[in-house]
């Protein structure tokens, strides 16, 4: 007995079952891959700043401290030999 003649309504061919198939399973694919964006971004704990390490800056020195010590050393000689 034909399965299609005993039915009230005749069965679908089967590349539109086929085809039906795919698009439902294929909207469940997309919901999934969509709450799964959706749900990674919001538990990943948002943006974080990046670590930015301070500038090292090396202190200058300024010319005049290296005059500095010879000239008290020549102010201190001419003392001692005043005396």
């Amino acid at each position: 007995m034909n399965y299609e003649a005993s039915c009230s309504r005749p069965l679908l061919p089967s590349f539109i079952r086929l085809r039906v198939y795919l698009e439902v399973t294929m909207k469940k694919i997309a919901l999934a891959a969509a709450l799964s964006l959706a749900a990674s971004n919001a538990f990943a704990g948002g943006l974080v700043p990046p670590v930015v390490e301070p500038e090292v800056v090396a202190a200058q020195t300024s010319s005049s401290s290296g005059i500095v010590i010879p000239l008290l050393l020549l102010v201190l000689v001419a003392a001692i030999a005043a005396k």
